[in-house]
C-alpha cells in the first residue's frame, strides 16, 4: 500500500517540523531542555528512516 505508507510519513514529516517549533518555542520561553531535544532527534531519525525506506 503505497498510498498508506506516503500518508503515514508525511504525518510524520509534519510532526518532526511541528516538534522542533514546539522544542524551539520552549527553549527560547523557558531555557534548553536535554530531554525534549533529545525526543526530536529520536523523532527525526525515526521519520528519515520511513523516508529511507519508502524510496528504497
Amino acid at each position: 500500500m503505497p498510498g498508506s505508507t506516503n500518508g503515514s510519513t508525511k504525518t510524520m514529516g509534519v510532526l518532526t517540523v511541528g516538534g522542533l517549533v514546539v522544542v524551539t518555542a520552549y527553549t527560547v520561553a523557558l531555557g534548553s531542555n536535554g530531554w525534549l531535544w533529545f525526543g526530536w532527534v529520536v523523532l527525526g531519525l525515526i521519520t528519515l528512516g520511513m523516508i529511507a525506506t519508502r524510496s528504497a
